[in-house]
């Protein structure tokens, strides 16, 4: 087993080619992010009754399972799946916050930070905001008597007034604690941010705010998102690049408007089949079941096959490779049908 390496890098570093057709990028500089092979499984042991009525054994669940991304500065990457796909689990072992079973995450930049699903959770109800942000500012070296000052730039900067910094959380909106939040993740000055979730439990009206703020935020301090999510219009909005996540593995990847107007993959179409349009059915419900259980007991071959509506003897035994799109280097699809050129134009 390969052992873990997560690195910070903080002189300059050289310049590196892609492989032709990974769907990772065309050939630029050192990504900013790099994740290769990445696994990350976790074991459930049987309970006692368990043991004694079935013998059972520990189960593994393939969180990740196998997994590489390429994210470069100044880029949105939007990583997008159903609920049990491993987009969330994938975050956090790039942040740190989960070791991984496998593989490596290595990181040439200053600092990675989290935007989390629930802004409400995330944050202390005991502390008020100037405990919660100073406390972020503390790590990054801040003086005591500087605090404050530094907290209320962060706090104007996400659209916050000084005043906030003696309520507590509770004392907000969701939009407001959400904003807390990524004042939270800017105080260490990260130049990379995954945000998991980050507008999921908020209005669509307070939803387009955030998104807005992240966009404002990406431009003006040079960073870069990985951006969670299981709202393909939202991604759509924000990213530059997106993969599509499958049962801890890439199904597609490429430029976004190659993933919305050319999707290859038959996962991806029934993902964009689902978005909600009047008078049609979504492409979702042609789809069988099992994916909780293809987790669990997963197959030698295609992690799609138990649910793929064009499933070939082939996707049962055999994984299949990445292959290139003609015409565009940067798109790239795991599927049977892409290799033996079977999927229609």
């Amino acid at each position: 087993m390969e052992k873990w390496r997560w690195t910070t890098i903080t002189r300059e570093t050289k310049t590196i080619e892609f492989k032709t057709g990974t769907g990772l990028g065309a050939p630029r500089s050192t990504p900013l992010v790099s994740v290769n092979g990445l696994k990350k499984y976790f074991t459930t042991l049987p309970t006692f009754l368990e043991r004694r009525l079935a013998g059972a054994s520990p189960k593994i669940t393939r969180a990740v399972d196998g997994v590489d991304l390429h994210i470069h500065k100044g880029e949105t990457l939007g990583l997008v799946g159903e609920s049990g796909c491993g987009k969330s689990t994938l975050g956090r072992v790039i942040t740190g916050l989960y070791a991984p079973t496998e593989g490596t995450v290595e990181f040439h930049g200053d600092n990675i930070q989290m935007i989390f699903q629930n802004p409400y959770s995330s944050l202390n109800p005991h502390h008020t905001v100037g405990q919660i942000v100073g406390a972020a500012l503390k790590k990054r070296g801040v003086s005591r008597n500087a605090l404050q000052d530094e907290a209320v730039l962060l706090l104007r900067q996400v659209g916050l007034r000084h005043e906030h910094l003696s309520q507590y959380p509770r004392q907000f909106s969701g939009g407001q604690r959400q904003r807390i939040g990524i004042a939270r993740a800017l105080a260490t000055r990260p130049s990379f941010i995954v945000a998991d979730e980050p507008v999921s439990a908020l209005d669509v009206s307070v939803q387009a705010q955030i998104l807005n703020l992240l966009e404002e935020l990406r431009a003006e301090l040079g960073l870069s998102y990985l951006f969670i999510s299981h709202d393909l219009a939202v991604v759509h909005h924000l990213s530059d690049r997106i993969a599509i996540m499958y049962l801890g593995r890439i199904m597609e990847s490429g430029p976004t408007e190659a993933i919305f107007h050319n999707p290859r993959h038959p996962y991806t179409q029934a993902l964009l089949g689902a978005i909600p349009r009047i008078g049609e059915r979504s492409r979702l419900s042609e789809l069988a079941p099992g994916q909780a259980l293809a987790a669990v007991n997963p197959s030698p071959g295609c992690k799609f096959q138990l649910r793929c509506p064009r499933k070939m003897a082939v996707c049962e035994h055999e994984p299949p490779e990445p292959s290139h799109v003609p015409g565009d280097p940067g798109h790239a699809v795991w599927c049977h049908l892409t290799e033996r050129r079977a999927l229609t134009e």
